[in-house]
């Protein structure tokens, strides 16, 4: 059985932007924000760190990720301790199918050979001491 793979990447996690139009010489072209390109190439690196000189996965993946959201600085102690406990839940940007783009969007080609490999997701959006996003990625046999 091939072993999962874990990633971790601290920070507040951040959505896939949607991509940009413009109009140029009479042609329209369409680009990736920076801001997305940035959390990608570090969502990439972080992944390359992971795999080591592993090999992509060829079959089939479950994917779980964990978005971890600060706790707002303005909240009285005791609110705070509600969102750590899970009592209070982030209800805020960015949405947790946009975090989930980037970080599938990121692995590919690192973790999984091409995202269509992913079978199953797992995604939870909450608190946390500490903000940062957790992907494990999972073969299934």
């Amino acid at each position: 059985m091939t072993e999962p793979v874990t990633i971790t990447l601290q920070g507040p996690p951040q959505g896939k932007g949607r991509a940009r139009a413009f109009v140029r010489g009479g042609r329209v072209g369409h680009y990736t924000p920076q801001k997305t390109r940035s959390y990608e190439s570090l969502i990439f690196g972080a992944a390359v760190d992971a795999m080591g000189e592993r090999p992509p996965f060829e079959q089939a993946v479950e994917f779980t990720l964990r978005a971890i959201y600060p706790v707002p600085a303005s909240w009285s102690q005791k609110k705070r301790q509600s969102a750590i406990t899970g009592e209070i839940k982030p209800t805020k940007k960015p949405d947790l199918d946009n975090v989930l783009k980037a970080w599938n969007d990121g692995l590919n080609g690192v973790v999984y050979r091409d995202d269509c490999q992913v079978v199953l997701f797992a995604v939870e959006k909450r608190y946390g001491p500490q903000p940062l996003v957790v992907v494990t990625v999972r073969p299934i046999e």
